[in-house]
């Protein structure tokens, strides 16, 4: 028991040095980091919506305009087809949740009923006569909503992290609901906006042989529909898709005679259809759309091969920044409603943190003060563990880049009893060996090897608890599970290496015959 390793003390000596190193960032300000030596280390702990303020936005994602999107795709797919095999048809059109089609000859029933099949995954085709009938079946159904779900999750990640927000909150919430919690937001109409755009591009041919009588009159060319522009009005465009966002690979808000307009990037594949696309139809007015509004509708001049272009509109430099910002995380697979809102101010986060530091001091001081009237020296011994303990934690955190929220604080004040409870049973257990008449030497070190067990088994099951409150719990349930898991993990460093430590030293020097606890 006496003998403590010389590589075991100046372990346990660096281990407090670095966690006071570590921890120090967080008395300063962001602003008075950045100005000190890049070489010392500037990681804080992340405070949660709770502490700091921010939004709070519970989002739910349409569903239905993704199936009528899918039904509309179908639609185009089927007639590309059709056309393709020459075969004639009419009421092609997607209606009821499945997509009907009448067939002119009874002859090429059976060859467009193919051609059909092959057109999506996952169809069910019913024939009844000349009539074709194709729905997705339910398996392919789920498997879509699902995917649109967990994508929906990714792009609001990447919007989010365009704003350089720091912990953010993104959780799926049962079939077709998000979760979104931004600590520090101080533009909650903007991220609304941001996350509330689809911001699916796409570029199309404007039909330009359509008068304003023919779409008042709704007699509109096959595959064409009406769109709203800009500035007014509207604009008659092709639904084949010549090229979509899905190809962009840069996006960037920039200036052009003064004024500014988004320049845009596409991959390899996108570039090459849409060099071919000006390439062929110079003189022809290609319209941008942006979640189905023409936002610019250009004429070709000259083909454009370079796979890169300009989007202009009547932008301000914030909305083409927020507009590039969009265009490079993605566009969102269905639009999302949002179901609820909240915004925590920074005043009520300082309040919050405020309460949280006077909860933490007192519970400090009434663990501190029982320990060392119930234990005296060795009570104090334990109080010093306690306060290394918090700084490990702090470290931790820092370190790992834990966001602490107010259960987190909750989480901490919990682990101080934790962590003087396994002092508490490492000297009831000295108790219990110095009244069986044993020597000083042999009843400390019976106290900590036997109670080692025991408080093993105690901390574990509380791991247990809180590994299953971060697995199964969002947000600050979270929180309170990492805090309260770090505490577990150092107060058991703690009461076995520093409280140890002390009690050896101090037996050294001593030699008591009785020992004081």
């Amino acid at each position: 028991m006496v003998q403590f390793e010389k590589w075991k003390i100046w372990m346990v000596v660096a281990i407090i040095v670095g966690c006071i190193i570590v921890s120090l960032p967080n008395l300063f300000s962001a602003e008075r980091l950045q100005s000190m030596p890049s070489w010392l280390p500037k990681n804080q702990v992340n405070l949660g919506l709770d502490l700091q303020g921010g939004s709070h936005l519970l989002l739910e994602v349409d569903l239905n305009a993704l199936e009528a999107e899918r039904l509309e795709s179908l639609v185009d797919s089927i007639r590309v087809a059709l056309r393709r095999a020459q075969i004639g048809y009419t009421n092609l059109a997607a209606k009821g949740g499945a997509v009907a089609v009448e067939i002119r000859d009874s002859a090429q029933v059976e060859t467009a009923r193919g051609l059909i099949e092959q057109a999506a995954n996952g169809l069910d085709i019913n024939v009844n006569g000349p009539v074709i009938t194709a729905k997705y079946n339910q398996a392919t159904l789920d498997l879509q909503r699902n995917h649109a779900v967990e994508q929906s999750v990714e792009i609001i990640r990447r919007r989010i992290d365009e704003f350089g927000t720091k912990e953010p909150i993104i959780a799926r919430q049962g079939a077709d609901r998000i979760l979104v919690q931004v600590p520090g937001d101080k533009d909650p109409d903007r991220l609304k906006k941001a996350l509330g755009t689809v911001a699916k591009l796409t570029f199309r041919f404007v039909e330009e042989n359509v008068s304003p009588q023919d779409v008042q009159a709704g007699r509109l060319p096959a595959g064409t529909e009406v769109l709203p522009g800009e500035r007014g009005g509207s604009e008659v465009v092709q639904k084949r898709v010549m090229v979509s966002g899905e190809n962009l690979v840069d996006a960037q808000a920039t200036f052009q005679n003064n004024q500014p307009v988004v320049s845009f990037r596409f991959d390899s594949v996108g570039a090459r259809r849409f060099g071919d696309a000006t390439r062929e139809n110079v003189g022809r007015r290609f319209a941008i759309v942006l979640d189905n509004k023409v936002i610019s509708a250009p004429v070709i001049r000259e083909p454009i091969l370079g796979g890169s272009g300009i989007i202009s509109g009547s932008f301000t430099v914030e909305s083409a920044q927020d507009l590039a910002l969009l265009l490079r995380a993605g566009a969102l697979p269905a639009p999302l409603n949002i179901l609820e809102q909240r915004t925590v101010g920074p005043g009520l986060g300082a309040d919050s943190i405020r309460a949280g530091k006077i909860a933490c001091a007192l519970g400090a001081v009434l663990v501190m003060g029982f320990m060392i009237a119930a234990y005296g020296l060795f009570g104090l011994f334990a109080d010093l563990a306690l306060i290394v303990n918090i700084l490990i934690i702090i470290a931790a955190m820092s370190v790992l880049q834990s966001t602490l929220t107010l259960p987190g604080i909750a989480g901490i004040v919990l682990t101080m009893g934790v962590a003087v409870d396994a002092n508490v049973l490492i000297y009831e257990r000295i108790r219990e060996e110095a009244r069986a008449s044993r020597g000083p030497v042999t009843a400390i070190d019976a106290g900590f090897r036997r109670a080692l067990a025991t408080i093993i088994d105690t901390h574990l099951t509380t791991v247990i608890a809180a590994a299953l409150l971060f697995q199964f719990g969002t947000g600050p349930v979270r929180g309170f599970a990492v805090t309260l898991t770090i505490g577990i993990i150092s107060s058991l460093f703690t009461a076995f290496m520093l409280t140890r430590l002390m009690v050896v030293m101090w037996l050294r020097k001593r030699r008591p015959s009785v020992i004081p606890v």
